[in-house]
């Protein structure tokens, strides 16, 4: 709703001062975007898009353009996607980078689906400080009712049952615990994402 935005404008203005020896504050504006998969993340960075002006990042979709061009990295990248498995993060750091340095200062960017575990949330935070993260909270058994029925017609190679269960285990063994990071010094925020869209 308008006033879920809001605060998340609110929070984005209030964030908490980067820790003594942690990365500068950046000229923008950065908020990760986390949940399981099928959450339905992409769909409320589109209204944070379409009703404040937010730039939407989504990691999947870097990756998945990258595959697209082809070149050395896609057969790695695509295979990992596949496997449900999270790709190195140099790769997606590298990516992520480039297309917030294309941006100029001031810009609010929405970053989809990362940092999706510990080790990316470090080695990203070393240059960039994000503001804070949105977590999307859903049950299991409804993620998977609605991966099933995008798959059938997304087209993408993971919207499987085979690839979703090994997606929902790498969430929660590998991004769950980046969540724990957040939240101790003030930088989560927890959203019900089983509610109908339009109450979320």
């Amino acid at each position: 709703t308008l006033s879920k935005q809001e605060h998340i404008m609110g929070c984005s203005a209030s964030s908490p001062a980067p820790k003594t020896g942690s990365a500068p504050k950046s000229d923008k504006t950065i908020v990760y975007v986390l949940g399981g998969p099928g959450s339905g993340k992409g769909t409320q960075c589109a209204k944070l898009v379409s009703g404040f002006g937010f730039v939407h990042l989504s990691a999947g979709d870097l990756l998945r353009a990258e595959v697209a061009r082809g070149g050395e990295r896609a057969n790695t990248i695509d295979h990992m996607i596949k496997e449900g498995l999270i790709v190195p993060k140099e790769v997606t750091i590298e990516l992520l980078r480039e297309a917030i340095a294309s941006k100029p200062a001031g810009s609010l960017f929405l970053i989809d689906g990362f940092p999706r575990a510990v080790d990316q949330a470090e080695a990203f935070e070393k240059g960039t400080k994000g503001d804070f993260c949105l977590f999307f909270e859903c049950t299991e058994e409804e993620l998977e009712r609605c991966l099933l029925h995008r798959g059938q017609t997304s087209g993408r190679v993971d919207d499987n049952i085979e690839s979703i269960k090994k997606r929902f285990e790498t969430f929660k063994t590998q991004s769950l615990p980046v969540l724990t990071i957040f939240e101790k010094d003030g930088r989560l925020e927890k959203i019900d994402s089983s509610k109908p869209v339009y109450h979320v």
